[in-house]
């Protein structure tokens, strides 16, 4: 599998300003630095740098206007350049040793990654079988966040504004209402108010339970008919000329709720109530004056079909200047299995968390899937340093009662209600699919979080056949030089080259051995090591028979010339393997990818090559002599020049 992966520094450059400090203009400095980016290998901050001095600049804006810049003495905005371009490189290199760690714990033998120009990473992936497991464990942020849920009346208080700022908006486009409103027209008056919390009651009262249950379907009639309900109440008020609904019929007053609420419509809201058994939750509509949504919590709960919508609307900049500075709003990682399993439909919950994470993952050192032991479901426990255990007992005692967030990639896992302070730092994420799911959330954790996302731009996976034709042409090279080296071996040294064959055979076996048992695979550049430790396993031999033809041409004896032979040789092989060893450390542990393959492959040879070519060929010739071998050829005698 061969990845790309670039290096989102767009994104990082947008969460580098003060959020407090965006406006349209930044806004769309950003969006012309997003589109150029993608146009051009340049690197990011100066495309950005050169879109501010044209778009904002014009304006009097300064890059002071948006990022934080610390010491006030050090002001200036070559410090700021300088802070983002560190910034963006330390991203990239930061991403290629996360992706490094996650990749090696994850089990893929030689990857090679490495960087490409200024914000991007090339992987090289053999033997990747499932490539939706691949892609998720590449592209994963795993920003982990611990927030408090804010899900009180303020949040439904700025759902009714946007509902407001859409509706007056469409009523504007159609030359139904002025450019300019008055400041009255930002509420909702209680004349208008279609229903009250109590005529809300009275239609639809469930437990938090089984509105999780409900289908998407049974969530957009509900939406529907609470309209229509609540809207039959102003009949009531015929006589009352403020009335919007008076004398509508029931489908003109749903159709003008939806008009009236284009924002709300698109989700479910339930109030929920304590009475004494755990809570109960009924829905409410976006038609009350805004003082008079009541204190307590509320859940929200939207279908598939029309998050798109939502998400689309949220990323406007005139709702996102409605949303409280220090909320942010996210959504369940996964909708609730069961409903899908029931229904077919995908309703999720989403919530309203404060900003500022209570701690994040930084602290969190140990990380393991496992199941848990009530549901039987996937889970992944966590675990933090002293440090994040004394911060998380610090937060927990301080938020008794109250709903914490998991938070994983603006994604919530689970947002479970604070019952006691947990002491000793540990903590579990649930909603994962199956045990697999909850293995690469393990990884990614163990790995660490990503400063910038990263992005899958090209993808190639090659298949087995191609693979199995390299690996093939690969083992016929190896099969050759192994017949050449024999065939020479046995024409130049007679019966001593036949020896020193058998020797080199078992050398390539013992090689094969030891990468099948720790479970290594058989790439190119292994091959290419085994076939220079065939090379270097004829030279040990080759110096062993031409130290013995030495001795036997002076006279000695067979026996004492293959002990001298032995022993004089022996200094120079250990000499050469012992450095080649030695290089093959530095090109693993410096390397990555094919060349540990090759440097991995070259060691493991490099001792199979002592132990056959001194132990195994010496045992050899030593077994002929005992069974009274009285000559032994070592191919043509020596001749020395006197």
């Amino acid at each position: 599998m061969y990845v790309t992966l670039e290096c989102d520094i767009v994104k990082l450059i947008e969460e580098s300003a003060q959020r407090e400090t965006v406006d349209d203009i930044f806004n769309e400095v950003i969006d012309k630095t997003r589109q150029d980016a993608k146009m051009s290998d340049e690197s990011v901050i100066d495309i950005f740098l050169n879109n501010f001095n044209k778009i904002a600049r014009p304006r009097g804006k300064s890059l002071i206007s948006y990022f934080d810049i610390g010491d006030l003495r050090e002001a200036s905005e070559d410090k700021i350049v300088e802070r983002l371009k560190n910034n963006a490189e330390n991203a990239i290199d930061q991403a290629q040793e996360v992706i490094r760690q996650r990749i090696d714990k994850y089990g893929i033998s030689e990857p090679t990654i490495q960087k490409q120009g200024s914000r991007r990473i090339m992987l090289e992936l053999p033997g990747v079988n499932n490539e939706i497991e691949m892609r998720k464990l590449l592209q994963t942020t795993a920003r982990l966040e611990f927030n408090l849920v804010k899900n009180n009346k303020e949040i439904v208080k700025t759902f009714a504004r946007i509902d407001k700022l859409l509706s007056d908006k469409t009523k504007r486009a159609k030359g139904l209402l002025p450019d300019t409103l008055s400041e009255s027209s930002n509420t909702i008056s209680k004349d208008t108010a279609i229903a009250s919390t109590k005529d809300i009651s009275k239609a639809k009262k469930e437990s938090i339970a089984k509105n999780k249950k409900k289908s998407q379907k049974d969530v957009k009639t509900e939406v529907k008919d609470t309209a229509a309900a609540i809207a039959t109440d102003t009949a009531k008020k015929a006589t009352d000329t403020s009335d919007p609904y008076a004398g509508l019929s029931e489908e003109e007053k749903s159709k003008r709720y939806y008009e009236d609420h284009p924002f709300t419509t698109l989700f479910q809201t339930y109030y929920v109530t304590d009475d004494g058994r755990g809570g109960r939750s009924q829905p409410i509509a976006y038609s009350l004056p805004l003082d008079q949504y009541p204190e307590g919590e509320y859940n929200f709960v939207i279908p598939d079909q029309t998050l798109k919508k939502f998400n689309n609307i949220m990323a406007r900049p005139e709702v996102k200047a409605l949303i409280p500075y220090d909320l942010k709003i996210a959504r369940e990682a996964k909708p609730d299995p069961r409903i899908e399993k029931q229904s077919k439909q995908k309703i999720y919950n989403f919530y309203a968390l404060k900003r500022e994470p209570e701690i994040t993952g930084e602290f969190v050192t140990e990380a393991r899937a496992t199941y848990d032991p009530n549901t039987n479901q996937p889970m992944v426990l966590m675990g933090m340093n002293s440090e994040g255990a004394d911060r998380w007992g610090r937060i927990t005692g301080a938020n008794l009662k109250k709903r914490i967030a998991i938070v994983l990639d603006d994604q919530v896992y689970s947002a479970p209600t604070v019952q006691n302070k947990i002491i000793g730092g540990s903590s579990q994420i649930t909603g994962m699919a199956n045990v697999e799911e909850a293995r690469l959330l393990e990884i990614v954790l163990k790995a660490g979080a990503l400063k910038a996302p990263v992005q899958i731009i090209e993808e190639r996976v090659v298949g087995p056949s191609l693979g199995e034709d390299s690996i093939n042409s690969g083992l016929l090279a190896s099969g050759i030089a192994l017949l050449f080296v024999v065939v020479f071996m046995l024409l130049y040294y007679a019966k001593g080259g036949l020896i020193a064959n058998i020797s080199v055979i078992l050398n390539v076996i013992l090689i094969l051995a030891v990468l099948s048992a720790f479970g290594g695979t058989l790439t190119l550049p292994g091959i290419s090591g085994i076939i220079l430790t065939i090379g270097m396993a004829v030279d040990a031999n080759v110096l062993i028979f031409e130290r013995i033809r030495e001795e036997l041409y002076k006279g000695r004896s067979l026996k004492s010339a293959i002990d001298e032979g032995f022993k004089h040789a022996l200094s120079a092989i250990l000499d050469s393997n012992i450095t080649t060893f030695i290089t093959g450390l530095i090109l693993y542990f410096f390397g990555t990818g094919p060349i540990q393959g090759f440097a991995l492959t070259l060691m493991i040879g490099i001792i199979a090559t002592l132990f056959t070519q001194i132990v195994v060929s010496r045992a050899m010739i030593e077994i002929s002599l005992i069974r009274g071998a009285t000559h032994y050829n070592f191919g043509q005698p020596k001749i020395l020049n006197i």
